[in-house]
């Protein structure tokens, strides 16, 4: 495993002991390692969405593609007792 070396202010380091005083996480290192793979995971996924997007927009649903959905949820709604 490699180590890393970073530099974090004051107020950040508090909040990561808070974290670890309450149990949320074991360590200053587990909290770090946990906030990286929050990041990276959500940079991954905001990558997927965009490529996506722009999949519908370089190629768009057609009006008969999408007909099936809106019917179902039509039918669906229309069962609902209220």
């Amino acid at each position: 495993m490699i180590q890393i070396a970073v530099r974090l202010d004051d107020e950040l380091v508090a909040q990561v002991d808070g974290l670890v005083r309450s149990g949320a996480v074991d360590s200053r290192s587990q909290a770090v390692r946990e906030g990286l793979r929050a990041f990276v995971d959500q940079r991954r996924r905001r990558a997927v969405g965009e490529a996506i997007v722009e999949g519908y927009r370089r190629c768009p649903q057609t009006e008969e593609e999408t007909a099936w959905s809106d019917e179902a949820t039509a039918a669906m709604i229309a069962e609902e007792p209220w």
